[in-house]
């Protein structure tokens, strides 16, 4: 186990000793492979994966991480892609999601932000472009990315609001890597000028899917709504999805909380500069804090039952990971979910639309 830096704690929610015994939960979640399951003998999935991999970074966690990105190496098909769940090697489901192929380029320029190390991501510059490549073979001519593949290898042309905006971020950082690595991509620029558009002017061209509490904060922590937008689309879902006390609602007909939608949306206040209010939604994750540095995914209210039942995830602790590098700035990568830690996307705001 390698462990070369302490993240810092966050005031009243969690101390850096905290930090440390979540991390090393991660740490002990990880297969020999690499892989990085949900929870015991549970799949993985690539996202989560990275998510995981990108805590483990934060946390000084170093060498593990680097064994999580090379096991991505390792299981990235010859198209570029990823199917969606792993049981260790074995294939579980063999759906493939376009934005879940792109997170790779997230986790990487994440790890090259906090590490500097320059020549391992080097190393995996192949697996970003076949990726990215890969997943903007599906782009639609109005800019939305078709959600997935299904497991006949049959596109399945609906657009997801919060699929693009994630994976409008990992373009955003695929470009990023390749000015980095002064491997221009030009195509990706346009790529991305013509999903951010899209994400920031058209939502009627992805499915509706409104009740979902990352369709209401993606778009905004993906940095496609920004400024005076952004904040008056968080304003306008905030009761809906935002039970007071207790944290982000996965559904707004539920009261099902989940300690990782929570945490994200922490980060998406974060990005808008709402520093005292993303502390006091963070401070509603340490009830799913358990006695290992585990995080329970979601509770129940009013019966205040966990659901699923006294399920702990490797993704819920990465999230929290993650928010809480944020707040305390702790390391060089903290600000990845910030607008302005990204190069600028071309504004293709009239250009060529046929909507505008």
């Amino acid at each position: 186990m390698s462990s070369t830096h302490t993240m810092a704690g966050v005031p009243g929610v969690l101390t850096s000793a905290e930090i440390a015994q979540s991390a090393r939960y991660l740490v002990a979640a990880q297969l020999p492979s690499g892989q990085i399951p949900w929870f015991p003998g549970g799949h993985a999935d690539p996202w989560n994966h990275v998510e995981a991999a990108m805590a483990l970074t934060v946390t000084g966690h170093l060498d593990e991480a680097r064994r999580a990105f090379a096991w991505l190496a390792a299981s990235q098909r010859a198209d570029g892609s990823w199917f969606n769940y792993y049981v260790d090697q074995v294939v579980e489901r063999s759906r493939i999601d376009t934005n879940v192929c792109a997170y790779v380029a997230t986790g990487l320029w994440h790890y090259l932000r906090a590490t500097g190390d320059l020549d391992f991501v080097l190393g995996l510059w192949p697996v970003v472009q076949r990726a990215i490549d890969f997943v903007l073979r599906f782009q639609q001519p109005e800019g939305a990315v078709a959600w997935s593949l299904d497991e006949r290898g049959v596109v399945e042309h609906d657009a997801l609001l919060t699929g693009s905006s994630s994976l409008f971020h990992s373009l955003r950082c695929a470009i990023a890597l390749a000015d980095q690595l002064d491997e221009p991509r030009p195509d990706w620029e346009l790529s991305a000028g013509r999903l951010g558009h899209a994400l920031g002017s058209h939502h009627e061209l992805f499915a509706p899917k409104s009740h979902y509490a990352m369709d209401w904060y993606y778009p905004v922590l993906s940095g496609a709504m920004t400024g005076p937008a952004g904040l008056a689309r968080l304003h306008e879902g905030w009761e809906r999805f935002v039970l007071a006390g207790r944290g982000v609602r996965c559904v707004s007909t539920n009261d099902w909380v989940t300690a990782a939608e929570t945490a994200e949306c922490v980060l998406t206040l974060d990005a808008l500069g709402d520093a005292s209010r993303a502390l006091e939604l963070f401070a509603t994750t340490k009830r799913h804090r358990q006695a290992d540095g585990s995080y329970l995914t979601g509770w129940v209210y009013p019966q205040e039952v966990t659901f699923p039942t006294a399920e702990h995830s490797t993704y819920t602790v990465a999230a929290v990971l993650l928010a809480a590098d944020a707040l305390s700035n702790s390391s060089a990568a903290s600000d990845i979910f910030r607008h302005g830690s990204l190069p600028e996307t071309l504004d293709l705001t009239s250009a060529g639309c046929k909507r505008c």
